[in-house]
């Protein structure tokens, strides 16, 4: 079993954009060398001259930091309806912008890229039979973008299952259809980003909002776990320090156990920790990400895993 801590780069987004920033903060203050990179933080739609110039120093930086981009995914301003657009020239204009987004992220020496499933508007989803046609057409769209990844050298792709219905895969059972829909003539395997604070808060189900019963249920389907500290209120991305792990529901230790006893081989366990633009969140980033590694890489030495 390999499992393995690492970090998304949405902590940086606005803050650290220098490649020779953020990946000293990485691999020097948190001593991570795993790294899931953000579209946020260098966007497919820059013409390829500027894209690959950032790219370069990137890949240089991440060599010289010892770190490794494992995997790719959007963030907070490509969190958008995308492959479930309503307008079909969009949809198109998003199958285009993740085949430039796969491109880049081999490139980047990924393995697998994502993102959520699709996000459908109000109208949309109230209709039965057009949110049934808008998720035929997102695992079209995905399917496609299989063989492209397959082309360009990716080994999987990723989606994230969310958290009300018309951003897909708010519980257990919604998120298995889906993932049945992607096992239908897909290039390279559709496997799982899932985040430890997602789930529909409203479902009779409480599995759809606990984290360790998605993990023994999807099992290998996983490929990366989004960390955060999950609260009642579900209501941030929250660091795993003192303040917020006395009431929050994510253990590492029976994590740990959890993704042992499910039997996943492989899988990257990825801090996906925001803070607000506001005082005194913003001065807190860098200090609260470090006690946050510290405290799950000394849950990883009880569990033997390190």
């Amino acid at each position: 079993m390999s499992i393995v801590l690492g970090i998304n780069t949405g902590f940086a987004i606005n803050r650290f954009v220098e490649p020779d920033d953020w990946t000293r903060i990485v691999a020097e203050e948190l001593g991570l060398q795993v790294v899931q990179f953000t579209a946020d933080l260098l966007n497919p739609w820059y013409e390829d001259r500027i894209l690959y110039s950032q790219a370069e120093k990137i890949r240089n930086y991440c060599e010289k930091y010892g770190i490794k981009i494992t995997t790719t995914f959007t963030s907070q301003f490509t969190r958008v309806n995308h492959l479930l657009h309503p307008d079909e020239e969009i949809r198109k204009v998003w199958i285009e912008w993740f085949k430039k987004f796969f491109k880049l992220s081999v490139f980047l020496g990924a393995e697998g890229s994502g993102s959520h499933f699709g996000i459908m508007t109000v109208r949309d989803c109230n209709n039965l039979e057009i949110k049934k046609q808008r998720i035929q057409q997102g695992v079209a769209g995905w399917r496609e973008l299989s063989k492209y990844g397959s082309e360009v050298g990716m080994k999987y792709l990723i989606w994230e299952p969310m958290s009300i219905p018309r951003e897909v895969g708010e519980t257990i059972q919604e998120t298995q259809k889906i993932q049945e829909f992607c096992k239908e003539d897909f290039s390279i395997p559709m496997m799982l980003c899932f985040d430890v604070d997602h789930g529909d808060v409203s479902s009779t189900n409480s599995d759809d909002t606990n984290p360790y019963a998605w993990i023994n249920y999807f099992g290998r389907d996983i490929k990366v776990i989004h960390l955060k500290q999950s609260l009642q209120d579900k209501g941030g991305h929250y660091p795993f320090t003192k303040e917020y792990n006395d009431y929050g529901k994510v253990v590492p230790e029976k994590l740990l156990r959890t993704i042992s006893d499910s039997k996943i081989e492989n899988c990257y366990l990825i801090l996906e920790i925001s803070h607000r633009e506001r005082y005194p969140f913003e001065n807190r980033v860098l200090s609260d990400l470090r006690e946050s590694v510290t405290y799950w890489k000394n849950s990883f030495t009880s569990s033997n895993l390190l």
